[in-house]
């Protein structure tokens, strides 16, 4: 599904990944761990599209088809997601709205009939049941006055409804409390734990792996990935930290 070779990248001229060959494939769950600065968060906005994070090597192809000359909306309509470590705010457009418009042009581009506005309510509405969001949450504007758990579940529906073939999600973990937490990990196995889909985890700790298993976890420092393994390999590190990685890299 997708598959990364060799990826370089840079931000303001400043080299931040250097060299992360990563293949994923359907149906597999992907974790990435790392320490502060090792390049996940770029990681995850290079494939997403993001202005501002320039390739000077490698490769990154999605089903086949070359990531990286596409725009952003290409990528999202032909099935990636990418769900962010701080939502934001839309004021002035409700969820409802947003969320509508969104699926309607990807559905467009990929030559499918838009839903009609009654076919969207009740696709949002049981989509937002299933995730636990009261479904009034949905007419008020994107994360406007939601709290940290609110904008995650939130992100959760948002996914729910789009239906992506492959879920990038940026540190969807930070700042969330127990409950928030379940909720979340809830939330990525009831839309992506398929065999047509796959998810890559990037993320600091192993609590959310409590909830979303992992098939493979990676640890990404100084721009490439210096370990891989399988859940175990959390573990170790939630109870060895970074340390002698890092301490690795350094002599």
């Amino acid at each position: 599904m997708l598959n990364i070779e060799n990826l370089h990248a840079e931000v303001d001229g400043k080299a931040i990944l250097k060299g992360i060959t990563l293949s994923i494939n359907p149906g597999e769950i992907h974790a990435i761990m790392g320490p502060n600065g090792a390049g996940k968060s770029t990681t995850a906005y290079v494939l997403g599209g993001r202005p501002g994070y320039e390739v000077t090597e490698g490769s990154a192809t999605f089903e086949g088809t070359d990531l990286l000359t596409m725009e952003p909306h290409e990528r999202a309509a032909a099935g990636l997601f990418l769900g962010f470590q701080y939502p934001v705010e839309i004021p002035g457009v409700s969820n409802l709205q947003f969320l509508r418009t969104a699926l309607n042009a990807q559905r467009k581009a990929r030559g499918e009939a838009e839903l009609s506005g009654g076919e969207f309510i009740k696709l949002a509405r049981k989509e937002a049941d299933a995730l636990g969001l009261d479904p009034e949450m949905l007419k008020r504007p994107v994360n406007v006055g939601f709290s940290g758990g609110e904008k995650k579940r939130n992100e959760m529906v948002q996914m729910g409804i789009i239906g992506p073939k492959l879920a990038i999600l940026d540190e969807t973990d930070s700042g969330l409390d127990i409950d928030a937490l379940r909720h979340v990990g809830h939330g990525i196995n009831t839309i992506m734990r398929r065999p047509d889909r796959a998810v890559l985890l990037i993320t600091h700790y192993q609590r959310l792996l409590d909830y979303v298993k992992p098939d493979f976890v990676h640890v990404l420092a100084a721009g490439r990935i210096v370990r891989s393994g399988g859940p175990e390999l959390a573990l170790e590190l939630e109870r060895e930290g970074y340390g002698q990685i890092t301490d690795e890299l350094a002599a």
